[in-house]
């Protein structure tokens, strides 16, 4: 019986090892036909930062494996998404424009129920097997939309409120605690206007805190019963508006607005999409080394956001070698950096060893950053099909 066992162990190494053999063999190809490719890029544009990065990277798979990658910058993801559309529509089924976008909620959705990507693929890159899918649920779903290697993580975001701790001393931690401070500071707190990103992401935030049953936010709109579900919202927000900066009168444009007021005072707590954006600021001078960052108390919204490929893309395997690059440990430690970006990796870190454990260790830990422990899990982005009619009502009840 021993020897019929380790008969079997010898046999599932062999599997293994030829398996790994294979998978090897397969990426070295994908490597070697995609030198001299070039790889047109479509990424948001509205940060310098960000833009620096994505150069820096850019560069970077340029002289490792001689693949060019050229930025385009896109205001908004779903104008590309729609150029795609309008090319599958006229049968331009190759060569397209789009060899990689970054994109993640709706767009993902959209380009996944119009047969607009190619793969799936982020099964075969090497560094994917890196990515902490056992712990972080919001790889696998984006946006409830299953992700089924379509698409290729490339970093993660949650809501974080951040605070100057020399005008706040207890902050509020949750929404209801939020509108007593409010009450107790008028003009001292405001949110972006909706349909900004960050304006749609506080009153989905509120929502998720506010309504009896957060369940049914996983699952599609149902418009007959959308009054019903959403009334604490609306109350909530008819009760929060007169306290608001300029008294709800006007509303900030972004985000980059909301750190200027809270840098001048205007405003006493702020919120942003990437836990490492105070610290960020902070190192660029752009708010004093007094501001905190704090979660409500029963989490907040996060998500992922990836990158992926058309189904017709003209350099496909050029698209998945930058992909992967974007998975490396050189390039999410990088990417984490909040002199940098700042982003949230994607990777488990506990996987790595050696140089690439290195990397993470010596990303500069910012004064205003919490810990992976104190961020916890993060709640689930509701449905897509909320964005809309919750951003459509806001419109309706507010933009006079």
């Amino acid at each position: 019986m021993k020897s019929f066992f380790l008969i079997l162990i010898g046999l599932a190494f062999l599997f293994l090892s030829g398996f790994s053999q294979a998978f090897a063999q397969e990426w070295g190809e994908i490597e070697e036909k995609a030198k001299g490719q070039t790889v047109y890029f479509n990424a948001w544009g509205g940060s310098q930062t960000i833009n620096e990065y994505i150069q820096w990277a850019a560069n970077a798979v340029q002289k490792k494996y001689n693949v060019h990658v050229i930025h385009v910058k896109a205001t908004d993801i779903s104008d590309v998404v729609s150029r795609i559309l309008v090319e599958k529509a006229a049968g331009k089924n190759t060569n397209g424009s789009v060899d990689l976008m970054w994109i993640n909620g709706e767009n993902f959705k959209a380009m996944k129920e119009n047969k607009l990507l190619y793969g799936p693929f982020s099964q075969k890159l090497p560094h994917y097997h890196l990515v902490d899918i056992e712990n972080k649920k919001t790889l696998l779903y984006d946006f409830t939309t299953a992700v089924d290697n379509m698409e290729s993580p490339w970093g993660m975001a949650q809501l974080v409120f951040s605070y100057n701790s020399n005008r706040v001393t207890n902050h509020p931690k949750t929404m209801l605690e939020l509108l007593a401070f409010a009450k107790q500071n008028p003009g001292r707190f405001t949110y972006p206007s909706i349909p900004g990103f960050h304006g749609t992401t506080f009153i989905k935030q509120a929502l998720f805190e506010l309504i009896h049953d957060p369940g049914v936010l996983n699952n599609p709109v149902i418009l007959s019963e959308f009054e019903k579900n959403t009334r604490p919202l609306w109350e909530y927000l008819d009760a929060l508006h007169p306290f608001l900066w300029r008294k709800a009168k006007a509303f900030p444009t972004s985000a980059s607005q909301m750190v200027s007021l809270l840098n001048d005072n205007e405003i006493f707590i702020s919120f942003s999409f990437n836990p490492n954006s105070a610290s960020n600021a902070i190192e660029n001078g752009e708010l004093p080394d007094t501001i905190r960052t704090y979660i409500h108390t029963g989490g907040t919204i996060g998500n992922a956001h990836f990158v992926g490929i058309p189904f017709n893309s003209s350099a496909r395997v050029g698209a998945m070698v930058f992909a992967n690059f974007l998975l490396s440990p050189e390039a999410q430690a990088k990417k984490a950096d909040p002199r940098i970006w700042g982003d949230t990796t994607v990777l488990d870190t506990q996987k790595l060893a050696g140089k690439d454990k290195a990397l993470f260790d010596a990303v500069p830990k910012g004064v205003a950053t919490l810990t992976p422990k104190e961020l916890g899990q993060g709640l689930p982005e509701p449905h897509v099909s909320w964005v809309q009619a919750l951003e459509k009502k806001w419109l309706e009840k507010y933009s006079k």
